[in-house]
């Protein structure tokens, strides 16, 4: 995603560049939900809404892959149909935002075995998202640094 001056072209996530929003900040994390099947169980994606008017939307793909790319905020993504059916809203696990927001300070992809992305894990000041693929995205975030939590989501080195 674009991350510095106004005039640049936005910068999409892309295979071996995982740090894609280093520097950004996000302001807000909303879930895209099916309206039918109300708010309960996990969205079906998430949109990060960063601080210079962009958004960052991971969805899960049919194979349970994590697919991250640009998102449109406000609008709801194009395979949301019927559109009235589809809304924004809190993932109840979620804190609030800072004020002026999360600084991201680091991202990383863990891939499977065919070098497809199943996990996003966004650093920032004060915390970690964890984003995971499957028939829904799962999304928790954690406060802090602390190595523990990491040791399930990273490899034997904790990173």
């Amino acid at each position: 995603m674009k991350v510095g001056n106004e005039g640049e072209a936005p910068r999409v996530p892309r295979q071996g560049k995982a740090d894609w929003l280093r520097g950004a900040r996000i302001v807000g994390v909303l879930g895209v939900f099916y309206r039918p099947e109300g708010r309960m169980g996990e969205p079906e994606a998430v949109e990060f809404r960063l601080a210079d008017g962009q958004s960052v939307l991971l969805t899960c793909a049919s194979d349970g892959t994590l697919h991250v790319g640009p998102g449109a905020w406000p609008r709801l993504p194009d395979w949301c149909v019927p559109s009235g059916q589809w809304e924004f809203a809190a993932v109840s696990n979620l804190p609030q935002p800072p004020d002026g927001g999360w600084i991201v300070t680091r991202t990383e992809e863990r891939r499977d075995e065919k070098g497809e992305v199943h996990e996003a894990v966004i650093r920032c000041e004060g915390g970690r998202f964890v984003v995971i693929g499957g028939d829904t995205v799962s999304i928790r975030f954690t406060r802090g640094h602390r190595r523990g939590a990491d040791s399930l989501l990273s490899g034997p080195s904790g990173d």
